[in-house]
């Protein structure tokens, strides 16, 4: 139930990426500084050129923003490569160095690039993922580096006025009440182990009906918005949550895998430089909480203001560049 993450064959991929749409060169950037030691160093090292890649849809697009500005900023020359296509497309490119940077999700990428899961296996814990992905990443030549508190991954929400009414904040706080409440979601949800079905064995939440809706779409937003439905499963960085002010109940129990994004580079890259690319990311995940995600999603989804604007802004309120 991920968006825009279905398969595709992957033959097509070098020719699609080679040929792909996206900005290029250098242009964008916010000709600000960031930190005074970076911005010390920036002018005296040579900074290895950097090219950015994202799949195609608007976090991703700001994600990609995030990284290119903050090396920018820092003496970088970056190419942007950005809606390249999904994850079919992405990662062939930057295996085969057609990209060098991009921003992933732990339990989705380990799953994609070891899908027999010999290697390791996706789980609730973004550290134990994070250290899994690394494994199955060694061999690609690539190092996943520090994730974010933001995630991108099955949420379940509810309108300010239930979780008031109702004293909500927690999907543990739904077990006393759940046969007073209606469920909304894809279809699927009653046997999906990462929804109904993973609501009830994991936290012991029966509710009194399902009503069977979209994947994380206008329908459940539309549903929650009519009280039509009192839970509704939405992409825990999906605007309409800021939008709306919907409440994402938190998921105290960890019955997700745990998709914390995390930006994925390129060893030959990373030995071209002297570690300053990697604490620079690496800045960016210290301070992308899923609040702050989901605030700059709303304002490129719903007020369509442009991901540059918006990372730069993002950047700058963090004191990460100037």
């Amino acid at each position: 139930m991920k968006r825009g993450r279905t398969l595709i064959a992957a033959l097509v991929a070098v020719a699609v990426v080679a040929s792909a749409c996206g900005s290029t060169g250098s242009g964008g950037g916010t000709g600000g500084t960031s930190t005074a030691s970076a911005t010390a160093t920036a002018t005296a090292v040579a900074r290895p050129d950097v090219i950015v890649g994202s799949t195609n849809f608007y976090e991703q697009i700001t994600l990609g923003e995030l990284y290119s500005q903050i090396l920018e900023a820092n003496g970088y020359k970056v190419t942007r490569k950005f809606n390249l296509g999904n994850r079919e497309l992405v990662e062939p490119a930057i295996e085969s160095g057609q990209i060098d940077v991009d921003a992933e999700y732990l339990a989705t990428l380990l799953a994609f690039v070891d899908k027999d899961g010999k290697i390791a296996k996706p789980t609730t814990d973004p550290k134990a993922t994070q250290i899994g992905l690394q494994k199955a990443l060694d061999p690609k030549g690539l190092t996943v580096l520090d994730y974010a508190a933001a995630t991108d991954q099955n949420g379940f929400v509810v309108t300010q006025a239930t979780a008031s009414s109702k004293n909500l904040k927690r999907l543990s706080d739904l077990a006393p009440i759940g046969n007073t409440l209606v469920l909304g979601g894809p279809p699927e949800c009653p046997q999906r182990p990462f929804c109904q079905l993973g609501l009830k064995d994991t936290y012991g939440i029966t509710f009194k009906d399902f009503k069977p809706l979209d994947t994380g779409g206008p329908l459940t937003i539309a549903a929650l918005d009519g009280k039509q439905i009192d839970v509704g499963l939405l992409f825990t960085s999906d605007p309409s949550i800021v939008a709306k002010s919907f409440v994402l109940l938190d998921d105290d129990k960890h019955l997700q895998l745990a998709d914390n994004i995390a930006p994925v580079v390129r060893n030959a890259l990373l030995s071209k430089d002297d570690g300053t690319l990697a604490r620079l990311l690496d800045s960016i995940s210290a301070k992308l909480t899923q609040a702050e995600l989901n605030d700059m999603n709303k304002q490129v989804a719903v007020d369509k203001a442009d991901s540059k604007v918006v990372a730069a802004a993002w950047l700058k309120k963090q004191q990460l560049i100037k």
